[in-house]
């Protein structure tokens, strides 16, 4: 099989298999993961793409060879490679998962003690570097070593008590709830999560399968969205919830069926942990931030505003001791959770928080909505970022500007982001006003024409 570091990204490995990702990848890629950070024990799992237990068992044939113990969980989310990572004191873990992919990809998110990501900047780039290289030198990098034991683990019982730690279920009350797997590895953990709440689910794709039959497991797509709307009208459901294939975000819906932007429960999970610690820090991205600054303000929180990713914003939340923190595109970490995202600790938080105030979701972030309109995020495919965010800089020189994460500029009553991705070739853009939807119609479109491309 050929080997090139393609696929090698700024915080995973992601390619289309068998040419960018295969197991002769996986296998040397275990073999320079267990030399580089001298594991003697590492964690592995798979999501449910259907060349994941291959790849499993490549990934973890390198690892043994290279005298590391490997512990085996099977089929399960990002999240639980994460949880199980800190929770056996392991030396790392590697997820085989290509998150939101189409099926066709597949890849790897590595993680060392702690569950500490491992990025471009902390090894990921090297690894790559050493696996293209020639299988003789890879071989070589752990000549001598005894080979490693293999353990096969049920992680799911720890997991969902640890789940279970961040709610009260004492205060649960019976709901409806339409929950959407998307086909993905969410359905597993709602099983078991079920017999703990008092809540009545009623669930679509809830069977994980790698063909993808219902598409790509991802929310953020418009089209994918009507599938737990429409369920959650015709049944009059409470809350809506979808997951990505890996299930590391979910996506909420209000009891009228609309999709609630990744950027107000934010504020929202804010609200929730300023009242479980006052004077807590929040980390946000800079992306779209009043309405969180906002809510921080009105609380009593210290913001921390991070560059958007999850190597940063681990990395961010451990230097400044940061108790909550969330991105817009549906990515919330937590200090309890190894400082990780997680996709099922949110609506967990969001149902106590319906139960205990007697709302609905939409009163909870209906206020919000209106004083802070925002564009949701809009991709666009362009020639030459670059030269697309030197224009905006001058034509909005007489704004605030600030280079955080790309470009944001800021005026007295909107504000804009535009930033090119760190894990596909588009520009991102993000625009909010101060409760006027007009005004956010207006700057949406004139960014638009400045940045020009095609939709992506």
């Amino acid at each position: 099989m050929q080997v090139t570091n393609k696929a090698f990204k700024a915080y995973d490995v992601r390619g289309v298999y068998p040419t960018e990702v295969n197991e002769e990848m996986a296998y040397r890629m275990g073999r320079i993961f267990s030399a580089m950070f001298a594991a003697e024990t590492v964690v592995v799992g798979h999501d449910i793409r259907l060349s994941g237990r291959a790849l499993v068992d490549a990934l973890t044939e390198g690892l043994r060879h290279g005298g590391t113990k490997v512990i085996d969980i099977g089929q399960c989310g990002t999240e639980m490679i994460y949880f199980a990572t800190a929770h056996l004191k392991a030396d790392g873990g590697i997820m085989v998962t290509a998150s939101h992919n189409p099926k066709e990809y597949n890849g790897m998110k590595l993680v060392r003690r702690d569950a500490r990501p491992v990025s471009s900047d902390t090894g990921l780039k090297e690894i790559g570097e050493m696996v293209a290289t020639t299988k003789e030198f890879v071989h070589k990098v752990v000549a001598g070593k005894t080979k490693g034991a293999l353990e096969h683990m049920d992680i799911m019982p720890a997991y969902i008590e640890h789940l279970l730690t961040y709610v009260d279920t004492s205060v649960l009350k019976p709901m409806k709830i339409v929950a959407n797997p998307g086909n993905g590895g969410a359905g597993p953990i709602l099983k078991e999560l079920v017999k703990h709440l008092p809540f009545e689910f009623i669930t679509l794709n809830e069977t994980p399968d790698g063909t993808f039959p219902n598409g790509v497991p991802n929310p953020l797509l418009l089209p994918n969205r009507e599938a737990t709307a429409k369920v959650v009208r015709e049944s009059g459901a409470d809350l809506g919830i979808a997951w990505d294939g890996d299930f590391d975000r979910c996506f909420l819906f209000d009891e009228k069926a609309a999709f609630i932007e990744g950027y107000y429960i934010v504020g929202l999970l804010a609200e929730v942990f300023l009242h479980k610690e006052p004077g807590a820090k929040i980390m946000f991205d800079p992306r779209l931030t009043w309405n969180t600054e906002a809510i921080l303000q009105r609380d009593g929180g210290v913001p921390v505003c991070c560059k958007s990713g999850h190597a940063f914003m681990k990395e961010c939340m451990r230097n400044n001791d940061v108790l909550y923190g969330g991105e817009m595109s549906a990515h919330h970490y937590f200090r309890d959770f190894s400082c990780c995202d997680s996709g099922m600790i949110p609506w967990l938080l969001v149902t106590e928080l319906m139960c205990r105030s007697g709302k609905k979701l939409s009163e909870l972030v209906g206020e919000r909505v209106d004083m802070y309109p925002c564009s949701g995020e809009i991709n666009r495919k362009v020639a030459d970022s670059a030269a697309v965010l030197a224009e905006l800089g001058k034509k909005y020189a007489d704004g605030e500007q600030d280079h955080l994460d790309g470009l944001s500029v800021a005026y007295d009553n909107w504000r804009f982001n535009v930033r090119v991705s760190n894990t596909e070739p588009v520009m991102r853009l993000n625009v909010e006003t101060k409760g006027d939807k007009e005004l956010l119609a207006a700057k949406t479109a004139e960014l638009l024409a400045v940045i020009g491309g095609e939709e992506a």
